[in-house]
């Protein structure tokens, strides 16, 4: 990744808690508990797995930095929505914890030199993970998850003219 497209990459990473927070205004709040299958994910289990993903997002963030080299704990999203019963968690908690974390870790990175850059760590699951990745993975993250909440939407939609 060159100089210019990371620059670019960690201010729409920045820009993430606005963007969410601007598609969500688009989801009925009656909607956010239907779930399009029972394998999918509702838009309330999306955004308190946003939250949790988020905190893994900012120890790795810091690894990187402080601990090159180093591991970083690997978890199974699904299990964590099932197990830790994301609906019954709040989403608007879920929201200002996931704002506060990236505002938190957008601050660190945006003015890391870029040898920086060249840290990587190890994933459990993904062998040697590099910042680059890291930081394409999370700009991508939300954007990602948006879409999917607008497929919910849909689905949605489609189940009410039933």
């Amino acid at each position: 990744m060159t100089g210019a497209e990371r620059k670019q990459k960690i201010e729409t990473y920045g820009q993430a808690p606005e963007m969410l927070e601007e598609a969500l205004k688009q989801f009925p709040k009656e909607m956010w508990q239907f779930k399009p299958a029972p394998d999918r994910w509702s838009i309330h289990e999306i955004i308190i797995h946003l939250a949790d993903s988020e905190v893994s997002s900012y120890v790795r963030a810091r690894r990187f930095i402080a601990e090159p080299g180093q591991s970083v704990m690997a978890y199974d999203q699904s299990a964590w929505a099932s197990k830790l019963d994301y609906h019954s968690q709040s989403t608007d908690e879920a929201i200002a914890l996931f704002r506060l974390l990236r505002k938190s870790t957008y601050k660190l990175i945006r003015s890391l030199p870029d040898a920086a850059w060249s840290h990587t760590v190890q994933h459990p699951e993904h062998g040697t993970m590099t910042f680059d990745r890291w930081l394409d993975i999370y700009d991508r993250h939300i954007p990602g998850h948006i879409s999917q909440m607008q497929k919910n939407l849909e689905a949605w939609k489609a189940s009410q003219k039933k």
